[in-house]
């Protein structure tokens, strides 16, 4: 490959770019009174507003954002305690009621018929932008089938920072959410990842908690293997933003010598092109299905069914979706 990025051998934590914010107590040291203070805005066309909101540094947040916040008759929030800490700051007085995974369909009525009635809703999650891993997605897709204009405004993202940053490329990513959690099913989806490689290069982004990390990274090893290029992005735009650069194998060590580990981590692989592969991994994944199926059969003793359950479990796929690739294939050569 020959557009890798140059990356250190030895792994070194990143410095704080001399960052003198924190997440909750510093911010407001370099935040002018102009991003405190009410601006003249024009009033707010009805609509539903998806409000970004920092991850960590309050000075992340824009001026549009200020305004839809205080131009709103209600923020819709995933947590109002955590918002309430941000329109505290801002002095927002707009009201606000709950909006998470557990009442999302109730709300969402409720909401709804505010907004076709000429309602202003700001939705915002914790951090970051609503529905990326975070409740709003029916909310939007509610908003859409009322005819109920849906804005965006744009703001921090921990997938797209950490992407920026990483010294990965970003000309082909795919951004992937949470790993499973327990550890079966996100073997079965690293190994279905695998099995995905495209012709190009791609970097893959994860979101992963602190106490899962080291697991994670165990199964990335087993099934990519140690050289593996990986970075991990822990406390993005906080006093502690820290990026570990390397091999999973590396970053493995540098964190097994951690006694704790601590903050909101963004997980990057560097998965490689297809054409790395070996050449026999390579002609496994050409096979047929049907072919797949028979040796499985021949080399287990088992009947098609059970062996179609088995292939489906190992690529990551329904049964009831691979009978239907099976089904296909068959068409095809009649």
């Amino acid at each position: 490959m020959t557009d890798r990025p140059n990356m250190p051998g030895a792994l070194k934590p990143a410095a704080s770019l001399s960052r003198e914010l924190d997440s909750e107590n510093r911010e407001s040291a370099s935040l002018g009174p102009s991003l405190k203070e009410p601006r003249t805005a024009a009033p707010l066309a009805p609509g539903l507003y998806l409000v970004a909101t920092p991850i960590g540094n309050l000075g992340d947040i824009t001026l549009r954002a200020l305004d839809v916040l205080r131009g709103a008759d209600r923020i819709a929030c995933e947590d109002t305690r955590h918002t309430q800490k941000l329109l505290n700051h801002f002095q927002i007085a707009t009201p606000t009621l709950s909006c998470h995974e557990h009442n999302e369909h109730q709300r969402t009525e409720e909401l709804i018929s505010a907004l076709k009635s000429g309602g202003r809703i700001a939705l915002v999650s914790d951090a970051g932008t609503p529905g990326i891993s975070d409740p709003g997605g029916r909310m939007v897709k509610a908003a859409i089938a009322a005819g109920v204009p849906v804005i965006p405004i744009p703001g921090a993202n921990a997938a797209l920072s950490a992407l920026v940053a990483s010294g990965l490329s970003a000309a082909a990513f795919q951004f992937l959410g949470f790993l499973p959690e327990k550890a079966g099913a996100r073997r079965t989806r690293l190994e279905a990842l695998v099995r995905e490689q495209l012709e190009e290069p791609r970097t893959l982004i994860f979101y992963e908690a602190p106490h899962r990390i080291e697991e994670a990274l165990a199964d990335l090893e087993a099934v990519w293997g140690p050289e593996l290029r990986v970075v991990l992005a822990r406390e993005l735009t906080k006093l502690h933003e820290e990026f570990l650069r390397g091999t999973v194998a590396e970053v493995r060590h540098e964190l097994a010598g951690r006694e704790r580990i601590r903050g909101e981590i963004t997980l990057l692989i560097e998965a490689p092109a297809r054409s790395a592969q070996p050449p026999e991994e390579q002609a496994r994944k050409r096979e047929a299905l049907s072919a797949r199926l028979a040796r499985l059969q021949s080399e287990s003793g088992i009947d098609e069914k059970e062996a179609l359950k088995r292939l489906a479990r190992e690529l990551g796929k329904s049964k009831s979706e691979l009978y239907r690739e099976l089904q296909r294939e068959r068409a095809q050569r009649r």
